[in-house]
């Protein structure tokens, strides 16, 4: 798909996407399949399978050269685990969407084979007899037998600890690492007797066997890969890998591969040598939104499983944060002042605030409902938008814990910017621009009709540029009047969200320097571009 995309979008540009006034938009993040690569799968032909949870689909790349390929779309594809059965069937289990699917062929029908479990996470099938299991992790912790025709599930236990991804191994028993407690355990699915099987690590992500019985655990917040003997618990090679692993996969030929949430990559290991090999990975893995620093020179941007930066004349792209392996709650968007940045995480309904000089973090505003943005105001207040509630809300005091709304009624408010006169601007995911004053809360419509505005920036002509993310475009918008002018056409911005949350799922970020250039996220491709004034 990437090639298909980059090729499409070069030849429009060629014809003119860009209005008069600006050139053809540059990649200074390369553009990367996946939006997040999590569960992974080898099938009985060899085919190598990778799921996504923030892109609804289910991917294939070839194991030579990297090259991915959608293989079921969204939003019936969002997958954090795929399993495959002893028939040749897979199951997948769509996260956010609290269902667990399933298809007999590539070409069968997928059906549901359970709904309502919000944060389905893992599965396997008993290779014996077609058996299969799940868990819920993060958004519950709980272990069921699943009825293949869509009856009630069997609950086998709960409040383990998060049973995260696990296997089934020869002798019937569930093998999976205890995420919250550094272990990884024996369940028997009979009557959900725990057993631990070996412990001393930091998180556990993941386990899988290989052909000789051995089991093989991926410790994200180390960053190792690491056998076990299951029946002595005895620990043997450590491959040392980085940080923010989420799954494994072991194919026959006892090829380990890896997947890396913040690298966007999938990683080959060779289990006797521990030699690895990166198979295909990203810059970024789902920019999101993004604040340029005074001098221009950098760029900060949330990757949903990093806080990074880049630098707009090399393009080097360097970590702040990693999902797992430091505090980090899921960034989608970033503030920025000259002494802090601002995560915020509609996901975890949260903004973290972190020091610039240190990179230490300072304070949390947390118990939002949904934040999609914070603003530093000059007395040292955050203003937060929450899309859930239409509130613009002001957290203050002692680590920002006193929390009010002082706007109210907006309709869904995204993103937000302070103007060169002082007010706050606005965009509404209804279609709206709003300026409101800090000074009494007051507010006032600059724009109306725009589809699904999100990222906004202000120019130094003065006007507020913005990223309609519906129409694949980029705004210019006078204050004074209202007037709108398109400055860049066709943009690969506006994923589709998954059912049931935020219509800014991925929130499209756009900044502006001194001499006009433009840099806007891409959610469609995971790139960041640079978009120069002619």
């Amino acid at each position: 798909m990437k090639p298909l995309i980059v090729a499409a979008m070069a030849a429009f540009f060629a014809h003119g996407a860009a209005a008069a006034e600006y050139g053809t938009p540059r990649e200074l993040v390369p553009a990367s399949p996946f939006h997040g690569v999590h569960g992974l799968a080898v099938d009985a032909r060899g085919r190598l399978l990778a799921g996504s949870v923030v892109g609804n689909s289910i991917w294939q790349v070839d194991r030579k050269t990297g090259k991915a390929s959608e293989f079921v779309g969204g939003p019936l594809g969002q997958a954090d685990d795929i399993a495959i059965g002893p028939n040749g069937e897979m199951a997948w289990t769509s996260y956010l969407q609290g269902v667990l699917r399933m298809r007999a062929s590539d070409d069968g029908e997928i059906v549901d084979v359970a709904k309502g479990l919000p944060g389905i996470n893992s599965l396997a099938f008993d290779q014996s007899n077609g058996k299969l299991y799940g868990s819920q992790v993060f958004l519950g912790d709980a272990l069921y037998e699943f009825d293949r025709n869509g009856g009630k599930p069997r609950l086998i236990a709960k409040d383990m600890g998060g049973f995260n991804g696990f296997e089934v191994g020869k002798d019937g028993m569930l093998y999976g690492p205890l995420w919250f407690k550094g272990q990884v355990a024996r369940i028997d699915p009979a009557d959900g007797k725990i057993t631990v099987v070996a412990d001393g690590f930091a998180i556990p992500a993941a386990v899988n066997f290989d052909s000789r019985g051995m089991l093989w655990v991926v410790d994200t917040k180390r960053g190792e890969l690491v056998e076990v003997d299951p029946k002595t618990g005895n620990k043997g090679r450590v491959v040392k890998l980085a940080t923010s692993l989420d799954n494994l996969a072991i194919g026959k030929d006892d090829a380990i591969f890896v997947s890396n949430m913040a690298d966007h990559s999938i990683v080959e290991v060779d289990g006797k040598t521990g030699a690895t090999r990166t198979i295909v990975a990203g810059k970024a893995s789902v920019p999101a939104g993004l604040k340029l620093s005074e001098d221009g020179k950098t760029v900060y941007f949330a990757d949903i499983f990093a806080l990074r930066s880049v630098d707009t004349e090399t393009g080097k792209v360097t970590d702040i944060r990693r999902m797992q392996a430091s505090d980090l709650e899921y960034p989608f968007s970033v503030g920025l002042t000259s002494k802090h940045l601002l995560a915020t995480s509609w996901f975890t309904g949260s903004v973290q605030v972190i020091d610039r000089a240190s990179m230490k973090t300072l304070g949390w505003v947390h118990k939002l409902k949904a934040p999609t943005d914070a603003l530093e105001l000059p007395d040292g207040s955050i203003l937060v938008c929450e899309i859930a509630t239409g509130n613009i809300v002001r957290a203050h005091g002692d680590k920002w814990h006193e929390m009010a709304p002082v706007v109210s009624g907006l309709k869904g408010p995204v993103q937000m910017i302070m103007g060169k006169d002082g007010m706050v601007y606005v965009t509404e995911a209804a279609g709206t621009v709003t300026r409101v004053n800090p000074k009494d809360w007051s507010t006032a419509t600059v724009a109306k009709g725009l589809a699904l505005p999100e990222g906004i920036a202000q120019a130094p002509d003065g006007r507020l540029i913005v990223a309609e993310a519906a129409a694949k475009r980029l705004t210019a918008i006078d204050i004074a009047t209202g007037k709108t002018e398109v400055l860049v056409e066709n943009l690969p911005i506006g994923l589709a969200a998954s059912p049931g949350m935020p219509p800014s799922y991925v929130i499209t970020g756009v900044d502006v320097d001194k001499d006009g250039v433009i840099y806007v996220s891409a959610d469609i491709n995971n790139a960041i571009y640079r978009i120069a004034p002619k």
